[in-house]
């Protein structure tokens, strides 16, 4: 478990930035493609289109180099969100001299990124639990399926874990920040978020596996998790 990787810091490093960027991005928009299922339409935080690429290389990290060392990427994204948040509210709590105020203002900085903070425990909560379910998910079908059937892993674990952080994620959402994200929308948005998420890893499944194997070649590497402890709270390798 000592041994070095070539691409692995590259893969977390990827996974983290699309973390930081799905957060900014939920805070800063809502996109209405002005589609409709029944009664629901299609409307959805900014955030959406950027974080299932997250799961992608959650579901890249687990499958290739196991569940211990995906543990050990996903607690670095929870601390760098958790930073995030804290220097926005630290940014916008601090003054500013008049020039920043007369040609931008307060208001059109807590407009934007005034929610983000509240957005970030929402996200902290449901990515913890959705980026575990989804690695402990897929790394138990990798054994169950002894390695075969790699979409049906990926794909599998997606539908668990995006169903529990889209649900986590937009009930806190709403409760600390209904400005941004209002209570009457909350079955949408759960809904369309669910919907968008899984469509979106199910379309990039051809990439992931072309990804997957092209690293298990390069890192002669292809873990299995028979004696994993999947204990979250842990951090060895």
């Amino acid at each position: 478990m000592n041994r070095q990787y070539r691409y692995f810091d590259l893969v977390m490093t990827l996974f983290v930035t699309i973390l930081l960027l799905s957060n900014l991005l939920s805070s800063a928009k809502f996109i209405d493609l002005g589609i409709s299922i029944g009664p629901l339409a299609l409307a959805f935080d900014a955030g959406t289109l950027v974080f299932p690429i997250s799961y992608i290389f959650g579901d890249i990290l687990t499958e290739v180099y196991g569940y211990r060392r995906s543990r050990r990427v996903i607690w670095m994204g929870f601390l760098a969100t958790a930073l995030m948040g804290f220097f926005v509210w630290l940014t916008g709590a601090l003054p500013a001299p008049a020039w920043w105020e007369e040609s931008v203002g307060q208001s059109s900085y807590h407009a934007v990124l005034g929610s983000i903070s509240a957005l970030v425990v929402a996200s902290l909560v449901a990515y913890f639990m959705g980026e575990f379910t989804n690695s402990f998910v897929l790394a138990k079908m990798k054994i169950a399926t002894q390695g075969r059937w790699l979409w049906s892993r990926t794909i599998g674990s997606t539908l668990v874990g995006q169903a529990v952080d889209s649900v986590a994620f937009i009930v806190i959402a709403t409760a600390l920040a209904p400005q941004t994200f209002p209570p009457d929308q909350m079955l949408n948005l759960i809904v369309t978020n669910y919907i968008l998420k899984v469509g979106i890893e199910v379309l990039f499944t051809p990439i992931t596996l072309w990804i997957v194997n092209k690293l298990k070649s390069a890192e002669n590497e292809d873990v299995y998790d028979y004696e994993t402890k999947f204990n979250p709270f842990r951090l060895d390798v």
